[in-house]
C-alpha cells in the first residue's frame, strides 16, 4: 500500500516537473569568414534563438565555434564584433566561444607572435571538430 502511494505521489508530480522545466535545446554555430555582416548574423542567430526558446519556456546552449578567417572574429582590435562579444556573453551565460587551435597556430606562425584572443573565446584543438563533436552530442548546427 505505501508502495502504490509513493508511485502515485511521483506519477502525479512528473508532469509538473517536466513543464516547469521546459526543454533543452543545443545549437553550434559556425563563422569560417572573415566578413563583418557573417558575424553579425552569427550573433543575431545566437541572440534571437536564446530569445525564442526563452519565451517558450525552454533552455538553450549555445557555441559560436570559428576557425579560418572567422577566427578574426575573435582577435582584438581586428573583430568588428568585439564589443557586441563582451556584451552578449555577460548578457547570456547560455552563450559560449570556441577559436580553433589549428588556425590560431597557423597565424600566430605567420605573424611571428602570438596572437591574442577575446578573453571570451576558448581554445580548442580544432575547430571542425569541435562542430564534429558538438554535432555528435546533439547540437544542432548552423551556418549564418
Amino acid at each position: 500500500m505505501l508502495k502504490q502511494s509513493l508511485m502515485a505521489a511521483m506519477l502525479a508530480t512528473m508532469p509538473l516537473c517536466a513543464v516547469a522545466e521546459g526543454a533543452m535545446h543545443h545549437v553550434a554555430i559556425h563563422v569560417d569568414e572573415n566578413d563583418p555582416k557573417v558575424m553579425n548574423m552569427a550573433l543575431n542567430n545566437a541572440a534571437n534563438v536564446e530569445k525564442y526558446y526563452t519565451s517558450q519556456g525552454d533552455s538553450v546552449m549555445i557555441e559560436l565555434v570559428a576557425y579560418g578567417p572567422g577566427l578574426n572574429m575573435f582577435i582584438p582590435g581586428k573583430s568588428p564584433v568585439e564589443d557586441r562579444i563582451s556584451t552578449m556573453s555577460l548578457e547570456m551565460e547560455n552563450l559560449s566561444f570556441s577559436a580553433c587551435g589549428n588556425t590560431h597556430r597557423k597565424m600566430s606562425e605567420k605573424a611571428g607572435k602570438e596572437i591574442t584572443l577575446v578573453s571570451e573565446a576558448d581554445m580548442v584543438p580544432s575547430g571542425v571538430v569541435r562542430l564534429i563533436e558538438l554535432q555528435e552530442q546533439g547540437y544542432a548546427y548552423i551556418r549564418p
